[in-house]
């Protein structure tokens, strides 16, 4: 059985769909690191992708090959991701751990900056369902005991 991991190597960001306090879906985007199991984002309390998830937490992340080098624009890979979502307390072990990871993924010096700044906070993404197409014919869903498996399709849209 395959895993999302490889899929998601190649991607530093994520788009994001959180629904708005007017009830209507808004997208966003923000850099993640994925461990396998959840996709983390360090985010402003600012963002209106924060506020909204502090307000309803769960959200939908789509990760989407670049239509630059798609061969196929009409079958560009892509995983969904429908997750809930959880707040790290800064206090926790699992932040600076995942902190660590995000220095190494991306620029250090601008990690270490936003984490100096009291309004950022890191996000878990714990997938709860989700989809990936990976071209014509090539549709899975998303499984397994941590969720990060992609099962062949039999039927169905595999969620809820």
């Amino acid at each position: 059985m395959k895993t999302i991991t490889e899929f998601l190597d190649g991607y530093q960001s994520v788009v994001l769909g959180t629904e708005g306090s007017n009830g209507y879906p808004f997208s966003s985007y923000a850099p993640f690191y994925y461990d396998g199991e959840q996709v983390y984002i360090f985010i402003s309390n600012i963002a209106t992708h924060a506020k909204n998830i502090q307000a309803t937490p769960q959200a939908s992340a789509f990760f989407i090959e670049d239509e630059n080098t798609s061969k196929n624009i009409f079958a560009r890979k892509r995983i969904t991701l429908q997750c809930d979502v959880s707040s790290i307390s800064r206090d926790e072990n699992t932040f600076a751990n995942i902190m660590s990871h995000f220095q190494d993924k991306f620029d250090a010096d601008m990690v270490n900056m936003l984490m100096g700044m009291k309004d950022f906070n890191l996000y878990a993404l714990k997938p709860i369902y989700g989809e990936a197409t990976f071209g014509f014919g090539e549709a899975y869903n998303i499984g397994g005991e941590k969720m990060n498996e992609l099962v062949a399709r039999t039927g169905g849209t595999g969620h809820k």
